[in-house]
């Protein structure tokens, strides 16, 4: 499925349309629409607006129900397109006065401006993401080109579109393609009519992302991270259940879900008391939340049982589909996901040491301590390279907080100075 200038096209047009991209872009560029922010502004506002008008209802309680989310944090998330997070979101990356810079000493003007054209290429595991990157590029002012991930549920296509029916001004600014990953020609064209290509995934996809983009292009990537919970002895239980809970609600798919925890020691008994301690509390946890997916705890199930034949790990805990597994090593890694983790001493002064060699992968820590313990580790790990260090909820969002330690509209923008 196509979305091409507020129309909906078959795949087949795919290259007919985008041998007649480049003109059209550029037509665009050559005459831009000065009021572009404004109806970007306008058109999410009427979207929040019929989202909480049940409007979405259809496509989103499907979606809600297979993910385990409420209707009303649905709702918060929808907040995101209203017009006051919006403008808050401008004001908090790009500063309260970012329409109107003061000069530079010598009266030098200075203002934003967008990069020109970006080129979103998605990821799958959250669905409405791509149409939510395609509206961040828009805020900055850009064109954008979206490469749909592959097995999308047709959200973004619809989300994207009905942006457009609110202000189809807007059209302009936003064309989608469903090009395979695979077909790498198709993919560097895309990537050389933009002035930035936003990557979501893996290394793969940052790798082949690299390949296809020229060195005048610039890549602005949003890859694959890890999160964890760090605990101390203090920790308490209802701080574990919250935990917990997490664990369930997200099934550790999220970049922001806790894989394991790291627990404050260097013993290893101590440490297996623990593990036997949040053991409890997660299937307890489980049982109230309702049971994760059949053939992912068919799968878990599987692999437990080979850890166990081959008798590494000091202690495999598991039942009703949730396990423990406690490992020497304090080596940062993905879980076996859907309610299964991992759980490792990690002494405070070995923070740094053993967390820094994963740069680049650190996102969030669930510090779960004494309030006398936290500026002490929340400074240990914010040296290590962690961006965001939450209570028991890894994966809670607030307004304006940044996405993996930086601002997407800095990222999708440039300063220019006029003498």
């Amino acid at each position: 499925m196509i979305l091409y200038k507020g129309k909906i096209y078959p795949d087949s047009k795919q290259n007919e349309l985008i041998d007649k991209l480049p003109e059209d872009l550029l037509f665009t560029l050559s005459h831009p629409n000065l009021a572009v922010f404004d109806k970007v502004i306008a058109a999410g506002d009427k979207m929040y607006r019929k989202a909480i008008d049940g409007g979405y209802d259809d496509v989103a309680i499907p979606l809600l129900n297979e993910f385990g989310i409420s209707y009303q944090r649905y709702i918060t998330m929808a907040r995101a397109f209203s017009a006051e997070v919006l403008r808050y979101k401008c004001s908090v990356e790009l500063g309260d006065d970012w329409q109107n810079l003061p000069p530079l000493s010598g009266g030098t003007v200075r203002r934003f401006a967008p990069l020109g054209v970006l080129f979103h290429v998605a990821a799958g595991n959250v669905d409405g993401l791509p149409a939510y990157s395609v509206a961040e590029g828009l805020l900055a002012g850009n064109i954008n080109i979206l490469k749909l991930p592959s097995g999308d549920s047709g959200l973004s296509v619809r989300l994207l579109s009905d942006l457009i029916a609110q202000e189809p001004d807007l059209a302009e600014y936003i064309y989608v393609f469903d090009v395979p990953s695979t077909e790498f020609d198709t993919m560097k064209r895309l990537a050389n009519l933009a002035d930035g290509v936003v990557v979501w995934g893996g290394d793969l996809a940052q790798h082949a992302a690299r390949d296809m983009c020229g060195v005048n292009t610039v890549i602005i990537p949003w890859g694959h991270k890890l999160s964890f919970a760090y605990a101390t002895p203090s920790v308490t239980d209802e701080q574990l259940d919250a935990l917990a809970l997490h664990i369930c609600s997200t099934e550790q798919l999220l970049c922001s879900s806790c894989q394991g925890i790291f627990f404050d020691t260097d013993d290893e008994e101590e440490l297996i008391a623990f593990a036997k301690r949040f053991f409890e509390i997660l299937k307890a946890r489980n049982l109230r939340f309702g049971k994760a997916d059949a053939a992912m705890r068919g799968r878990n199930s599987v692999q437990l049982y080979t850890d166990r034949l081959e008798n590494v790990y000091p202690l495999i805990l598991s039942d009703e589909g949730v396990s423990v597994v406690v490992k020497r090593d304090a080596r940062l890694e993905l879980s076996y996901t859907f309610r299964n983790v991992w759980i490792k001493a990690l002494p405070h002064t070995q923070i740094v040491k053993e967390l820094k060699p994963n740069k680049g992968y650190l996102q969030t820590c669930g510090l779960l301590c004494s309030d006398k313990e936290k500026q002490t580790l929340a400074d240990a790990l914010i040296a290590a390279g962690l961006v965001r260090i939450t209570g028991r909820d890894l994966s809670r969002t607030f307004f304006g907080e940044a996405h993996d330690g930086v601002y997407p509209l800095r990222q999708y923008s440039r300063v220019v100075e006029i003498d």
